[in-house]
């Protein structure tokens, strides 16, 4: 079955929530979306409030998946996990991390701790 560039990236975001639960991190939300933006995943290591964008690339001919979360990209994600962490009166160490996925297989995926530094 071929699957299309949404289901890819739900098949992406399946597989990293897959990954980081295999490396002791617990799944919070999946997802989460507000008016300032969406975030692929929130998960929590120990203390940690984990905000992690999922990155998959078919085909690195034109910008890799690291390289596609640009400055842009970046404040959407801050604001957001701001707005998520206020809503749900929540006051803890956080982070922002980074799963990619260059290849369809998402196998072997590159996961980048404190990818955006505030």
């Amino acid at each position: 079955m071929k699957l299309n560039l949404n289901n890819k990236g739900i098949a992406a975001e399946a597989a990293a929530a897959r990954f980081l639960k295999q490396q002791g991190l617990v799944l919070v939300a999946q997802n989460y979306s507000c008016r300032f933006g969406e975030i692929d995943l929130i998960m929590q290591e120990k203390s940690t409030l984990v905000f992690v964008e999922v990155r998959l690339r078919s085909n690195q001919k034109f910008t890799s998946a690291a390289d596609s979360i640009h400055h842009h990209k970046q404040q959407k994600l801050i604001r957001a996990a701001q707005y998520y962490l206020q809503s749900q009166d929540i006051n803890r160490p956080c982070r922002f991390d980074a799963v990619l996925f260059n290849e369809p297989t998402f196998e072997s995926p590159n996961w980048i701790r404190n990818a955006i530094e505030t």
